[in-house]
């Protein structure tokens, strides 16, 4: 069985690529750029494949003979459909790291013709959205009548290069709920909430996570609000910000701040990474009021997304993953975040009149 890692070379592709050697797998390292391609290729004694996602021919014919293709190259708007469209044709599956809501949206879409061509579709299957998602699945089965899913984390530590770039990407466009099945779109700022995710009260404000989209599908809970703990000044200067919105969607200010990201940013370093933690908070409520609300702490965002991505890729080789759209939870059921190691859970339930309160 083979398994194909594309984006090898960035932050996360490379950590997840040195992990896989380490456990005894034989990756396929793939990118766009030969040379750190070949460079990395030679360090571990992988065979590499430099290919574009353009044109589809190429792309198909690269993942042929491939059984599992995990994409670690981000902004993932951009790399996610040109190798779904190749997986689909090859019957490869498909797994990403991703948390781009659009993305999982996308995908989404296109589960009649994954399950047809039988061909997983997983996206997700990093921090974005592996604990998250597998919170709410939790929630929803301690609490099956749950109308409405409140999902939250705070996080220690800097982001990649890949994060940064599609967090400028975002600019300008504010925030997304999940309402009554549909996604909303609020200014950003507009909803926020103090929350005890597990070290405190911290304030926190409605951000468009991917779980507007794979919650409800992992759940069928059609009301999902996603909230990460941003400081009140932060808030602050968001909603203060808001008029120059048309501004930072603009295309010469987005090619700029990619520029500076793409010579300035590269991600924590490992000594950071080894001190970090996350929170991740979640509550489910019915329509009479009954609450329940449940704490995740878990290691460093990226350790956490190489261990839960390597997971995925094995059980995927071994035929546990079904075919078409799904996602972590969906595809291994609530309990697979504890396939990483250092995940604790913090059970607790609350009643409706409980010490967090939202605005």
């Amino acid at each position: 069985m083979t398994f194909l890692l594309y984006g090898a070379y960035g932050y996360t592709g490379e950590l997840v690529a040195r992990e896989a050697v380490a456990r005894g797998l034989d990756p396929v390292l793939a990118g766009r750029d030969g040379d750190p391609l070949r460079e990395l290729g030679r360090e571990l004694r992988c065979s590499v494949r430099e290919f574009p996602l353009q044109p589809p021919e190429t792309v198909a014919e690269s993942v042929r003979d491939i059984d599992v293709v995990l994409n670690c190259a981000g902004p993932f708007v951009a790399t996610a459909e040109p190798l779904v469209e190749a997986c689909l044709e090859t019957g490869t599956d498909y797994l990403d790291v991703t948390g781009e809501f659009a993305v999982f949206a996308s995908l989404a879409g296109r589960d009649a013709a994954a399950t047809e061509a039988d061909v997983t579709l997983l996206p997700g299957v990093g921090f974005d959205v592996v604990p998250t998602d597998c919170l709410a699945a939790r929630l929803v089965d301690r609490l099956p009548e749950a109308t409405a899913i409140a999902l939250g984390f705070d996080a220690d530590g800097d982001v990649s290069r890949g994060t940064a770039r599609t967090a400028v990407r975002g600019l300008g466009e504010g925030t997304l709920v999940r309402e009554d099945g549909a996604l909303v779109r609020l200014p950003i700022g507009s909803r926020t909430r103090d929350i005890d995710f597990g070290r405190g009260t911290r304030s926190a404000v409605a951000v468009p996570w991917g779980d507007i989209v794979t919650a409800a599908s992992t759940t069928g809970v059609e009301n999902v609000t996603v909230y990460a703990a941003v400081p009140p000044r932060v808030q602050r200067l968001l909603r203060a910000a808001r008029p120059l919105a048309p501004l930072l969607r603009s295309r010469p200010v987005r090619f700029l701040l990619d520029r500076i990201v793409s010579a300035r940013v590269d991600g924590p370093s490992p000594e950071s990474r080894a001190g970090n933690r996350a929170y991740v908070w979640g509550e489910a409520r019915t329509d009479d009021g009954e609450t329940v609300v449940e704490r995740l702490e878990t290691p460093d965002p990226y350790d956490l997304t190489v261990e839960a991505s390597l997971a995925a890729v094995e059980r995927t080789l071994a035929g546990d993953a079904p075919a078409g759209f799904t996602t972590p939870a969906g595809a291994f059921g609530w309990a697979f975040v504890d396939a990483v190691d250092g995940v604790t859970w913090a059970d607790q339930s609350r009643s409706a009149s409980s010490a967090t309160r939202s605005s």
